[in-house]
């Protein structure tokens, strides 16, 4: 109440915000007659000053906000004949602030984005800017890009399909515009490479997301993940299928499609365990294949297909996305799910993968210095922005006034009356040339109706993830007389709907809803698709009974309300009371997928506090000019650890104890190379073991020789990668089963942050001493021109023994991956292989060197063993199917190496 009085009398905290842009507003367009006298060769030196001004720190980017608007405004008149509106200012001025500007559709928020970018682009750091899909990122790029190049700044666009150097080159531009899968992915790619030249993300300054809902709320459920096939069979996948198809509903099963979970009853867990021969399901020995009897239960009776997914023409289960209704080739479902449902589908299983690289994007666009957002639909997620990304949502008044008509629910019994009403309807508003726009939740529902309208000869167009190739042009049209377009969510966002020539006067474009999407967002996101810049138009939502929101989340005051109210067969019931209850439902589900999302972040959290570690080594790793300084802090560390037994003790260290240290002091630093007189029956003092480590690392500096530091850099790197691979697994595997520690009353979430972290100290050891065995067992020798068959132009391939011990991760990526990701496979597959610039292998013609890793036990009386090699080739660790360094674009094997 004290909050509704403030508000009534010094108005709303959006009203005052909005009030305070005033002046500035005001300073806009006082300098339009300025702006206006300048000639088109002027604008671009006029940007320039106020670019120079801002870069030697003489003004701030707010400082020339209006100057820099103003000129904006007029190049934009110019180039494109368009006039920022004074609301659009507004716009931008809350963009600049770092908030989310909520505009209806039709505003024009492409155009309004124009002017926190110009602004933004003058500091040098790059400005992004994010758009749900390509086909958006391409057409703003170009379209807002004549605008920028008029003004003198550079566009890149980053798109599926690209390679490294045209990644990096559109990083470089002043604007960058792409896809948020692009950006993420991106990020996650730099983060396996192994020089500094490769990577093509420049830093994070500053973002503006479009549809920031979709990307920010819609799609913060699904990590960014890189991942690589494992070695498991998928047979199990098919067997678990087979299982599932000789179980009874409600007798061995039972699904709660709320939660979209099943659960299998004492007589399936029998019926289970006779099929599979096994004693105990439950059994620690037999977990796996508890697991994917409920995924595969769960595949056939909570995910349908042309709902949750498609079955493409190659083969392929493809996922849909619940939201937009787009499909999304290349992600896959976690946890053996995506298996599930192929085998459900009797196509072909592809193998589960392991996490090599992920992020939410809750934490990635989290990185930016400063991160805004623009949509038509924000304030009821606004908490959620707030609480998440320190988001504030201000809604931004229209043009023209809103003067859509939004009548209430029509409410039926059943979905066949409901479905019967709709087709009515569509075809008295086609008789009467009223464009309608169909919503649908499903590609199921599309294609029926669609089936529907053809027996009645009413003709339509149809939008789904089955035919979005032209779903731009397809929603461009739907303003036009006598248009009837059925569309799922997807509906278009980002195109104008223009209505055709008297559309108008027949009440402007319909919106007929055929069914209450989970989040009231979704539903105003296809509302708002009429009624832009004031103009007429019209909205009504048709439910039944069986809609799956009435039918699950549906409280009993709704059904109590019908009953009260009565239903005839046929008869709809239009009630602002059961409207109001159906709202009620969907913020109650709302609210459930927040706590979700929320989870997921709190998680994540933990994850992002090590990524953010070991990434930031990793960069330093690349980028420091000599890293040998990082090296010795390791081995410092490690000599503390391995002593601590030693000087935790006053008196003489007995055999046992000798054993012990000298036996890890030979394993982690090889350190009898050194000290031939070392015995395993005294202990050398740490000083005097630290520097047999630094004449081992003279003598490596001596046989490497300019190559000394690409050789510290690498192993350094090959130990953090290998090492922060397996620490995503078994981070995986303690967040499959930390759940369970709540029945023990204690609370997952800090449960599995206390053990993350003992984990990841444990891991950072690992890097530690695996780098240092590894460099400290490694010996060099030159291979003179001509000394290795087959060797060319004096540069001989190094020779080997056996294949590089190293891993090299595959990166198909086939879990959450973006539909780009599998044109680029091949090139992935050996992501980090350490590929040698073609400007460094010029640079170097030295002979090739040969790399070992090699134990001497038979220093300490052991018996020799094989030395362990590794290709070498200008001073860069190759495996056979690595690409060759010489620029060939062949494998090694096939190439430099084809005769080893």
């Amino acid at each position: 109440m004290i909050k509704f009085l403030i508000g009534k009398i010094f108005g709303t905290r959006n009203e005052r915000y909005l009030r305070s842009l005033r002046p500035k507003l005001k300073k806009c367009n006082a300098l339009e007659p300025q702006m206006q006298a300048l000639s088109d060769e002027e604008i671009p030196v006029k940007l320039a000053e106020y670019r120079d001004a801002v870069q030697s720190g003489a003004r701030t980017l707010d400082d020339v906000l209006p100057e820099v608007f103003a000129l904006v405004r007029e190049a934009s008149r110019r180039v494109m004949g368009m006039r920022h509106y004074d609301v659009q200012l507004v716009g931008g001025m809350v963009l600049h602030a770092g908030k989310i500007a909520e505009m209806k559709t039709g505003e024009g928020k492409t155009l309004v984005a124009t002017l926190p970018v110009v602004l933004n682009a003058l500091s040098g750091k790059g400005v992004h800017v994010v758009t749900v899909n390509d086909y958006l990122a391409r057409r703003d790029a170009e379209w807002m890009g004549r605008l920028y190049n008029f003004l003198g700044l550079s566009v890149g666009v980053i798109v599926q399909g690209l390679s490294d150097e045209e990644r990096k080159a559109a990083y470089a531009c002043d604007i960058t515009y792409g896809t948020n899968n692009e950006f993420g992915f991106d990020y996650l790619r730099d983060n396996m490479k192994f020089y500094a030249e490769q990577l093509v993300q420049r830093g994070h300054n500053y973002a503006i997301v479009d549809e920031v809902d979709s990307i920010l709320i819609d799609e913060a459920r699904t990590p960014l993940i890189i991942s690589g096939a494992s070695d498991e069979s998928t047979e199990l996948y098919q067997a678990m299928d087979a299982v599932v198809r000789h179980l009874a509903a409600q007798e061995d099963y039972t699904i709660d499609e709320k939660a979209k979970t099943a659960m299998l009853t004492d007589a399936g867990v029998a019926k289970c365990e006779k099929m599979l021969g096994i004693e105990n399901l439950f059994d620690p020995a037999s977990i796996s294949y508890q697991h994917h009897i409920l995924q595969s239960l769960k595949a056939h009776h909570c995910f349908k297909r042309d709902v949750d997914y498609i079955v493409s023409d190659e083969g392929k289960v493809v996922i849909v996305d619940e939201f937009t209704g787009r499909l999304m080739p290349g992600r896959r479902f976690s946890d053996g799910l995506h298996q599930a449902l192929e085998a459900k589908e009797q196509v072909k299983v592809e193998a589960e993968n392991q996490t090599l690289a992920s992020i939410t994007f809750q934490n990635y666009f989290r990185m930016y210095d400063k991160l805004a957002g623009m949509t038509g639909t924000a304030q009821t997620e606004a908490v959620e922005f707030d609480q998440i990304y320190g988001l504030e949502t201000i809604t931004i008044p229209t043009n023209k006034p809103m003067i859509r008509k939004d009548m209430p629910d029509l409410i039926f019994r059943t979905q066949r009356e409901k479905y019967q009403a709709i087709i009515e309807s569509i075809k008295e508003l086609y008789k009467s040339g009223q464009p309608v726009l169909v919503g649908t939740i499903s590609i199921e529902t599309s294609e029926l109706l669609s089936s529907m309208l053809k027996k009645e000869g009413v003709p339509h167009s149809v939008l789904n993830a089955k035919h979005h190739a032209e779903e731009a042009a397809i929603v461009a049209q739907a303003g036009q007389k006598g248009h009837v377009t059925i569309a799922t969510n997807m509906a278009g966002r980002g195109t104008d709907i223009v209505l055709g020539e008297g559309v108008k006067e027949l009440g402007g474009l319909h919106i007929l809803g055929t069914e209450r999407h989970e989040s009231r967002r979704i539903d105003n996101q296809l509302r708002g698709r009429s009624g832009r810049q004031g103009d007429p138009g019209s909205s009504r939502f048709y439910l039944s009974l069986e809609d799956n929101l009435m039918r699950i989340f549906g409280s009993e005051r709704i059904s109590g309300l019908m009953e009260k109210l009565g239903m005839k067969e046929g008869e709809p019931i239009e009630n602002r009371m059961v409207s109001k209850a159906i709202e009620n439902a969907q913020k109650r589900v709302e609210g459930h997928n927040f706590e979700i999302r929320k989870t997921l972040l709190d998680y994540d959290n933990v994850m992002n506090q090590q990524r953010e570690v070991i990434y930031s080594l990793r960069r330093d790793l690349m980028q420091l000019p000599d890293v040998e300084g990082v090296l010795f802090e390791f081995v410092d560390e490690l000599l503390d650890n391995i002593y601590q037994p030693v000087e935790a003790i006053k008196e003489a260290p007995d055999a046992e104890m000798c054993a012990e240290v000298n036996g890890r002091l030979l394993e982690v630093f090889n350190i009898a190379r050194a000290m031939p007189e070392m015995t395993m029956s005294a202990i050398p003092g740490k000083e005097q073991a630290r520097e047999a480590v630094v004449r081992i690392f003279q003598e490596l500096r001596e046989e490497a020789g300019p190559v000394y530091g690409d050789i510290l850099r690498y192993f350094l790197l090959e130990a953090l990668d290998r090492c922060w691979k397996d620490h995503l697994r078994a981070m995986d595997y303690l967040r499959e089963g930390i759940g369970l520690r709540g029945y023990a009353q204690r609370d997952p979430k800090r449960e599995y942050q206390s053990e993350g972290l003992a984990m990841f100290k444990e891991m950072l050891f690992r890097i530690h001493e695996g780098a240092l065995t590894s460099l400290t067992h490694v010996r060099m020798r030159r291979v003179e021109p001509g000394e290795v068959e087959g060797a060319e132009g004096g540069e001989a391939a190094a020779e080997s023994a056996q294949e590089p011990t190293a891993e090299q991760p595959v990166s198909s990526e086939a879990e959450q991956q973006n539909p780009q990701e599998s044109d680029r496979k091949e090139e992935e597959q050996e992501q980090t292989a350490p590929e040698a610039p073609a400007q460094e292998a010029e640079a170097r013609p030295e002979p090739a060197l040969n790399l070992r890793h090699k134990t001497d036990p038979a220093a300490m009386g052991g018996p020799a063993q094989e030395p362990e090699e590794h290709h070498l080739y200008n001073g860069v660790k190759v495996g056979r199917n690595d690409p060759c360094p010489c620029g060939s674009g062949k494998k090694f094997k096939k190439c430099c190496g084809r005769n080893l």
